[in-house]
């Protein structure tokens, strides 16, 4: 066999591997909601969200109201998929090392005296609930943000990497509460998504009722292992995106932008600050997942338009006249969806 087979022969054979483990996720997704709904009642818009938020290498950002079991999805979440789960309370007196760890004066038993160990804290976890983020000075916010982007902690000159997959889901109160601590834009942006918990249906309510006020436990069980879990999220980076896909992403996300000629009127009428760059690269991460999730390997105009708002909401600014006409950014995102033509054959002729 001549070179240049044997390198198509083995492209195939890793085109095929890849083929096979995409349906294997879309078959993991199927039983891992089966396995959340013993302990969750609806939520699927959340669960798809967090999903694609962990193959993604990604963390997510919850909003919503206490008492929506975020709590229990997370840990739910971390049992099926075989993983390590700590929650952190946030509150005023939080201090960084009570997230990162500390150096502890021991003895040490080999050359007598004593001696410095550090010991580590909660953040080293697969899964991470930063539980009311908010509530936390933006000193200990700035803790646990840059061991989520360096995926290590520094302490006494050492250098401590996460053990991997990481993933941080924090959950924070509305801001019109007294005593929280916004997040500022810039850490804002490393959450890869914003995803609202709304309240359940009247169904959705009474099934709660019915299960949490009975006698049995759900008793979850592992789906995928850590070693699975890391397999999936190199195969995401994998997923082929199409020259007109990159088009259409970029030119959504350049038009939130008020200062761009090519942004329509009423952004430049609302909005004070549009979406970064980093708005681009996690619609296009999170797009790939979404698409293996979905049983496909490759991205369409669909994935980037139904990841539109969790990805872009916390990353754009409204200005006062807009506030003024009670609108939100999920409303300038839907109106910004319907404005962009979606024809992929425009952005096929561009590129």
């Amino acid at each position: 066999m001549s070179t240049e087979e044997n390198q198509n022969s083995n492209s195939d054979v890793a085109s095929m591997d890849d083929v096979k483990a995409v349906e294997k996720l879309r078959a993991a997704r199927e039983e891992i909601v089966q396995e959340l709904r013993k302990a969750i009642v609806g939520m699927d818009n959340v669960i798809d969200e967090v999903l694609i938020s962990v193959f993604s290498r990604g963390h997510g950002l919850l909003e919503g109201v206490p008492g929506l079991a975020k709590t229990l999805l997370v840990s739910s979440i971390a049992k099926c998929l075989s993983l390590s789960f700590r929650r952190i309370q946030f509150t005023p007196d939080l201090m960084p090392s009570d997230i990162t760890g500390t150096e502890v004066l021991q003895d040490d038993p080999d050359g007598g005296g004593r001696k410095f160990q550090f010991s580590k804290g909660p953040i080293f976890s697969n899964i991470v609930l930063a539980d009311e983020i908010n509530r936390t000075p933006p000193k200990t916010q700035a803790a646990l943000l840059e061991a989520m982007q360096e995926k290590m902690v520094s302490a006494g000159g050492d250098d401590y990497e996460l053990d991997l997959p990481f993933f941080v889901l924090a959950t924070q109160n509305p801001l019109e509460q007294e005593g929280t601590y916004p997040l500022p834009e810039a850490q804002l942006d490393r959450f890869m998504f914003k995803i609202h918990v709304e309240y359940p249906t009247e169904a959705e309510e009474i099934e709660i009722m019915r299960q949490v006020t009975g006698t049995s436990k759900p008793d979850l069980k592992a789906v995928l292992s850590k070693e699975d879990i890391l397999a999936l999220q190199d195969l995401v980076l994998r997923v082929p995106v199409a020259d007109h896909i990159y088009s259409y992403t970029a030119k959504l996300a350049r038009a939130t932008r008020p200062n761009e000629a090519e942004a329509p009127e009423f952004i430049k009428e609302w909005v004070s600050f549009g979406t970064g760059p980093r708005a681009c690269l996690n619609l296009i991460l999170a797009g790939k997942a979404r698409a293996i999730l979905k049983g496909r390997f490759n991205v369409a105009i669909e994935d980037i338009q139904e990841l539109a708002l969790p990805v872009m909401r916390h990353r754009m600014g409204l200005n006062f006249a807009a506030q003024s006409e009670g609108k939100s950014t999920d409303d300038v995102i839907r109106q910004l969806l319907d404005h962009i033509p979606s024809d992929e054959k425009l952005y096929e002729a561009a590129s």
